[in-house]
């Protein structure tokens, strides 16, 4: 899937993955797609709840080895 920004958070617990990615929508241009890399499971529940939220969508969301992968559209 096409990104116009990728934000690795990996290694970080609730709530920095939240709130980096906040920080990093609100640099971003209505309709830009960010990528997050995360390793926290409780994640997956964070994504959604923040998506609802805030009104940015959350395209895509998968887990592959531990890793769990987001795709945020701002809004």
């Amino acid at each position: 899937m096409h990104c116009d920004r990728e934000l690795d958070v990996k290694g970080l617990k609730c709530p920095l993955p939240i709130l980096r990615t906040k920080k990093a929508l609100a640099e971003m241009l209505p309709g830009e797609v960010l990528h997050v890399l995360a390793t926290d499971p409780g994640s997956v529940k964070d994504f959604q709840a923040f998506a609802k939220q805030t009104g940015n969508a959350l395209l895509s969301n998968d887990e592959s080895n531990q890793i769990y992968e987001f795709y945020l559209k701002r809004k």
